[in-house]
């Protein structure tokens, strides 16, 4: 049998972002097809190794973006002044 889950409903069903009606149906179609539990399979492995980095912006961009929230606050106080 054939379901039409997509990659991003597996996904949402890994990361429990889906409708207790949603996870029943999920749930049924991984039990009777086996495409679709090995592609689930590809997914959570994916995720796991995911995980296990970290991912941290450059000090650059954090400055950048610090500058810039500096820069709209002075202008909020100014306009706030007058």
């Amino acid at each position: 049998m054939t379901h039409k889950f997509t990659p991003e409903d597996l996904l949402q069903y890994l990361y429990k972002e889906t409708t207790p009606a949603e996870n029943a149906a999920i749930e049924q179609a991984l039990a009777e097809d086996w495409t679709l539990r090995e592609k689930f399979e590809v997914i959570k492995k994916a995720a796991q190794r995911l995980s296990k980095f970290t991912f941290s912006p450059r000090t650059e961009t954090v400055l950048s973006v610090l500058k810039y929230a500096n820069k709209d606050l002075a202008a909020s106080d100014i306009s706030s002044s007058n």
